[in-house]
């Protein structure tokens, strides 16, 4: 009967697992408005919109003290954190194309000092049952201190440094292909930019190719 009942548990916690992993930190609506929102602008405005109703979220979670409500505290600190990285995502990729991200950037700064400030409070708070998504809530903290820091960085130094890193880790995928197939890529490469030579012709000035007799 223990044997049994040892099983069930294990299944029901790898049951858990799995369905933590396939969990998406975005709505399906959530994800439709980011597929809408082309400039990386508007969508940094989007994310950090979401961010926030992830900290109200937190905050009814946090004022009922409620039997198991530290898995829907767990969870809305992993989205906040996904979310965030999100951020950080589409920011490294407009800047490594140099869009200019004056308007979006200028929501995170905003949104991440009121984010930061409302996490510590938590932590300082120490819920009951902090011990249960500890980790979490620190990972959220972490995470968003960080984000801040790159978005107060200059923009074009760190756009510069993106494209370092990405010429960086090309040279090391390129390094890692089979000799041929780096030799045929190169070669490709050079013939994209490489101009078109006009081939010289035999004929003199005036004169033109005879046609060939009917």
């Amino acid at each position: 009967m223990k044997f049994a009942l040892a099983l069930c548990v294990t299944a029901c916690a790898a049951s858990f697992l799995i369905a933590q992993e396939d969990r998406d930190f975005l709505t399906p609506n959530e994800v439709e408005q980011v597929r809408e929102a082309q400039d990386p602008n508007d969508r940094l405005v989007l994310y950090v919109h979401f961010a926030k109703q992830r900290m109200d979220l937190l905050q009814q979670y946090l004022s009922k003290d409620k039997p198991g409500r530290s898995i829907f505290i767990h969870n809305t600190l992993e989205d906040y954190s996904k979310i965030i990285e999100a951020i950080d995502s589409v920011s490294d990729d407009a800047l490594l194309h140099k869009h200019p991200l004056d308007k979006g950037l200028l929501a995170v700064l905003n949104g991440e000092k009121e984010f930061i400030d409302q996490l510590n409070k938590i932590q300082n708070s120490d819920p009951k049952d902090l011990s249960r998504y500890q980790f979490v809530l620190q990972q959220a903290i972490d995470t968003t201190n960080d984000s801040r820091d790159l978005s107060m960085e200059d923009s074009q130094k760190r756009g510069q440094a993106l494209a370092a890193e990405d010429a960086k880790a090309k040279q090391e995928r390129e390094a890692m292909m089979p000799s041929k197939e780096a030799a045929d890529r190169k070669k490709d490469a050079d013939a994209q930019e490489a101009p078109k030579k006009k081939v010289p012709s035999l004929y003199r000035p005036g004169e033109k190719p005879q046609q060939p007799p009917q």
